[in-house]
């Protein structure tokens, strides 16, 4: 009778730890969510209030680039050497501390630096996020890799509304602006810091000696081709954002209204892809699902340039595969690198930023390269430099495919498909 009590009280503490690991990391992919896309309602503010051109704006926006890669050096370093929970409260605080400083700060250079610790948080938060995941995560790891990352969609397609309603706030009569809603926002990091502080995690006690090296990481020919897998597949990613409402504008003549709603739908494919169909990956598995959904994004958007304003659509359509590339690659990893998932991790990511960075400036170069061969004045110039930057687009999710393929035949060969 005492032990049936004891394994009900076991199960009770362990289902009380595993609510605060998932808050812990539903929570924090909320604010990470939130910190990265709340700048797009601020940004003519703090131009106009620093009396910013162009080029500075650039120069700031790029810090966050150089934030995350600096981040990226260090972060499973000290992951080794204080261990997760203390990182993750470390980069969480980080975030909220950014939060007061640019809060506090009415100069250029001070506000410059202030942003710059942001991006170097937000840098070891994705990170940390995860390592967190991976380790965590040990049973329907696709699927629950792909609600993490559901919530970082979710609360990146509501922050600039959120953001605009609390700039126009009142406290004690003075409005909050652009300053008092970074600290308030960024002050929501908070809560994962107190679930994180209630919980524990798996992974710190390993010793040393029972890790992965990344000597012993970077002669795996696997690791090589995620990093071309997850490379190619953010450059796809991203680079919608930054070219669909571009493209939609010069090429079909649409309003930035009716273009920007086809942008909004893109991005809720992309949720709704890793709300529904993370389990799938579990299923069929993450080599295979990497090369089906790479796949699938790729024959949607060559079949929406090629039919033209008609099958416009499927330019949205395509979100729904390529949202389950990152979450898929970081379960290919925790379960293919149990003992060594933070030094993968960072090793594949430190890669992915530097491939993305080179990616979206090589569609700025097909652009031009296409436009010059056309007619650099002309319509047709024009359309066609477009539809070859878009193409470039697709080309990047027929890499992951193909990279899908070579990485699913290595691994079957060996018989450790995953």
């Amino acid at each position: 009778m005492s032990q049936q009590v004891d394994t009900q009280g076991n199960k009770r503490k362990f289902n009380k730890l595993y609510a605060m690991q998932l808050a812990t990391i539903f929570l924090g992919f909320i604010v990470f969510g939130i910190s990265e896309n709340i700048k797009g309602p601020a940004i003519p503010r703090i131009q106009f209030d620093f009396n910013l051109d162009e080029k500075q704006l650039g120069t700031l926006l790029s810090l966050n680039a150089l934030g995350y890669l600096i981040a990226c050096s260090f972060t499973a370093i000290l992951v080794r050497k204080w261990g997760i929970k203390a990182v993750s409260i470390i980069s969480f605080a980080s975030m909220i501390l950014s939060g007061v400083f640019i809060y506090v700060s009415h100069t250029y250079p001070l506000f410059a630096s202030s942003y710059f610790f942001m991006y170097i948080g937000n840098g070891m938060l994705e990170i940390a996020l995860a390592i967190l995941g991976a380790r965590i995560f040990v049973k329907n790891t696709g699927m629950m890799m792909n609600l993490s990352h559901f919530f970082y969609g979710l609360s990146s397609t509501v922050a600039p509304l959120l953001a605009t309603g609390v700039m126009s706030l009142k406290v004690f009569g003075h409005e909050l602006d652009w300053r008092g809603m970074y600290l308030v926002m960024l002050s929501l990091c908070l809560l994962p810091i107190i679930a994180a502080l209630r919980s524990k995690f798996p992974g710190d006690d390993l010793a040393h000696e029972d890790r992965t090296s990344l000597k012993t990481l970077t002669r795996d020919p696997a690791i090589w081709l995620m990093v071309m897998i997850l490379s190619f597949g953010v450059v796809s990613e991203l680079a919608v954002g930054g070219w669909l409402v571009n493209f939609l504008e010069k090429a079909y003549t649409w309003d930035t209204v009716k273009a920007s709603g086809l942008l909004s739908a893109f991005f809720l494919a992309f949720s709704l892809g890793r709300l529904l169909l993370g389990p799938l990956t579990d299923r069929i598995g993450f080599v295979l699902s990497l090369i089906v959904f790479s796949a699938f994004s790729a024959v949607c958007t060559f079949a929406a340039i090629l039919g033209g304003e008609r099958l416009a659509v499927l330019f949205a359509v395509s979100g729904a595969g390529i949202a389950m590339i990152y979450p898929t690659v970081m379960a290919f990893i925790a379960k293919r690198y149990p003992n060594g998932s933070d030094t993968a991790i960072t090793f594949t990511v430190t890669l992915m930023g530097v491939g993305s960075v080179i990616g979206n400036y090589v569609i700025g170069w097909v652009i031009e390269g296409v436009k010059q061969m056309y007619g650099a004045t002309t319509q047709l110039g024009l359309l066609r430099g477009l539809q070859a930057g878009y193409g470039f687009i697709g080309l990047c999710a027929v890499i992951c495919a193909v990279s899908g393929i070579v990485l699913y035949v290595y691994l079957k060969r060996r018989q450790e498909l995953i």
